[in-house]
């Protein structure tokens, strides 16, 4: 069925399905909300020319937190520590895009602690951007809305992670 429906050759549909023995869970993926002085959020510039927050697919040896953690450092060149965590979202309930994997995103806010950025294979940049000024997302990895949830929670000290 998801030859048929996505276009894409049967061995190439197996590959992707059959790599994996036990039990399918969902993948996770995490997105790290980080703020400046001024209440900036930083987003990474793509290499598609879209903005995204730092983040990626969960390693398999790292907890959600260390993962956020090491995204930054790759994809923005910053040091960060975890603060909490924004959300917890079914992606199929909240990105457009259609996947054939269950995903759970991960949103946590984190504080940057210092650090430069430096060209590297994900990223071509990054920028600070207030809320009234986002620049073209990758919506994939994050919207609007979930872009908006993040500054919410770092005006909120008392924030309760939405969960789906």
């Amino acid at each position: 069925m998801m030859a048929a429906g996505s276009g894409e050759p049967l061995a190439r549909v197996k590959g992707l399905f059959c790599n994996e023995i036990g039990f399918q869970t969902p993948k996770l993926d995490t997105r790290a909300a980080l703020f400046d002085a001024s209440g900036r959020i930083l987003l990474v510039h793509e290499r598609d020319g879209r903005w995204a927050l730092p983040g990626g697919w969960v390693d398999v040896d790292q907890s959600v937190a260390a993962h956020a953690l090491k995204e930054i450092r790759e994809e923005a060149g910053l040091e960060a520590e975890f603060v909490r965590l924004v959300a917890l979202h079914d992606w199929k309930r909240r990105n457009a895009q259609v996947s054939a994997w269950n995903v759970c995103k991960v949103f946590l806010l984190c504080r940057p602690l210092g650090g430069t950025f430096a060209p590297n294979i994900e990223t071509l940049g990054i920028d600070w951007f207030p809320a009234d000024s986002l620049p073209p997302l990758a919506h994939e990895k994050n919207t609007e809305e979930q872009i908006a949830l993040c500054f919410a929670a770092h005006a909120d000290p008392g924030w309760r992670p939405i969960v789906d």
